[in-house]
């Protein structure tokens, strides 16, 4: 039978570039770092930020700030990772009861708003999304993050639609999410009445390739 998944890249298969702590004191001081990384990149953008000024805020040192992260691609990787993580878990949460075309649209409609909130709210995931146009891991662990997201909608869509075909609910399911990112990136980089308009048109022609409307 054909591996119908040959291709595509898992999340799990991309490697991070940073060494993992293993003990409670070490991931508490992996926690403090990750929260001055994120406050500076939020105050100067990841291209300023330096990893003295991460060392310093997070009071570490040089040392040990390199110990688990060797640079700031390692950083800004580590908070996609964690930005992936709950991005999942919410998703996952949102989609999981849904068995009908209404509770689609209500559910994909309220993670569209969350996201497009979390995203003007908070900077250094704009700094993240930047970085992954530039960076091919970083870029691979999107496309997987995607992958992964798609997967939740396909399970609703294979509930209210059983006779489908799979591969057609998988190529709308993809395309779908990774259409919302690059929807996002858009609204976000322009003013907020017009960024307002974009997310309303994207969460339109999606509803209409998922129910119909």
């Amino acid at each position: 039978m054909e591996d119908k998944s040959a291709g595509r890249t898992d999340q799990a298969s991309v490697a991070s570039p940073r060494r993992a702590p293993t003990q409670q004191r070490s991931r508490e001081r992996v926690e403090r770092m990750l929260a001055a990384a994120s406050a500076l990149i939020a105050e100067q953008g990841s291209d300023a930020m330096r990893m003295g000024e991460v060392a310093e805020r997070a009071g570490v040192s040089i040392g040990s700030l390199y110990q688990f992260f060797p640079d700031k691609r390692a950083i800004v990787w580590a908070l996609a990772e964690r930005h992936t993580a709950e991005s999942q878990a919410c998703i996952a949460s949102a989609l999981k009861d849904v068995s009908d075309a209404e509770g689609l649209k209500r559910a994909f409609s309220e993670l569209v708003d969350i996201y497009y909130r979390l995203f003007l709210a908070e900077p250094v995931m704009r700094d993240i999304w930047s970085g992954t146009q530039a960076d091919k891991a970083l870029r691979e662990l999107e496309l997987a993050d995607s992958r992964a997201n798609a997967e939740f909608l396909v399970a609703v869509l294979k509930r209210l639609r059983p006779g489908a075909d799979a591969i057609a609910l998988e190529t709308t399911a993809f395309l779908v999410w990774q259409m919302g990112e690059t929807a996002m990136r858009l609204a976000i980089s322009v003013d907020r009445e017009e960024g307002d308009r974009l997310v309303a048109a994207y969460k339109r022609m999606a509803l209409r390739e998922l129910v119909g409307e």
